[in-house]
C-alpha cells in the first residue's frame, strides 16, 4: 500500500510540475494568505506581491493576532495588528532552481499597533523592520504553498498558500 501511495504522489507532482512557475516575473501579481507562528498567539496574514523585475517583488502585507493568557488567576488579552510593505529578491535564476520552486529573501517595513483589552491605556504603536527568508512550491500553474521565516519586531514567520493572477 505504501508503494502505491508513493507512486500516485510522484505521478501527481510530476504531472503538475510542468504547470508550475516559481518566479513571479515583471508585471505579475500574486496573493499570499495563511497563518503565522509566534510565541504570542497565532497571526493570520494576507499579502500581495507585484513583480517589478524578473527577480524582485514588492507589496503590502497585513497581519493580525490575538493572545490570551492567565497570570495569577487573572486572564489577560492583547492584540497586534501589523500593516507592512515588503520587498524580496528571488534567487531562482541565480541558483538555477526548477520552475516549480521559488526561494526568496527580503525586508519588510511595517507599522504595528499593539493593544490590551484589559489595560486600555497600555497601547503602543510604532515602526518595525523585519528580514525574511522563504520559499514556495507550486504544484499547479497558479497555485502553491509557502513557508517563510522572519525575525525582528513583527513575527516569527508563516505558512500558507499562494495564488498567481
Amino acid at each position: 500500500m505504501k508503494r502505491i501511495t508513493l507512486i500516485v504522489l510522484m505521478a501527481f507532482f510530476g504531472a503538475t510540475a510542468s504547470w508550475a512557475q516559481g518566479t513571479l516575473g515583471k508585471g505579475g501579481t500574486q496573493l499570499n494568505a495563511g497563518f503565522g507562528f509566534s510565541g504570542f498567539g497565532v497571526p493570520v496574514y494576507l499579502g500581495l506581491d507585484f513583480g517589478v523585475h524578473e527577480d524582485i517583488t514588492i507589496g503590502p502585507k497585513v497581519s493580525y493576532r490575538n493572545y490570551r493568557q492567565r497570570f495569577g488567576g487573572t486572564r489577560y488579552s492583547q492584540s497586534l495588528t501589523v500593516i507592512g510593505f515588503n520587498g524580496n529578491y528571488h534567487f531562482n535564476r541565480l541558483l538555477q532552481l526548477p520552475d516549480q520552486w521559488d526561494l526568496y529573501a527580503g525586508l519588510t517595513l511595517a507599522y504595528y499597533i499593539w493593544s490590551s483589552a484589559d489595560f486600555p491605556t497600555a497601547e503602543a504603536s510604532g515602526i518595525g523592520l523585519e528580514a525574511q527568508i522563504g520559499g514556495r512550491y507550486f504544484f499547479a500553474e497558479n497555485f502553491g504553498i509557502n513557508l517563510e521565516f522572519g525575525g525582528g519586531s513583527i513575527s516569527g514567520g508563516g505558512i500558507g498558500i499562494t495564488y498567481i493572477f
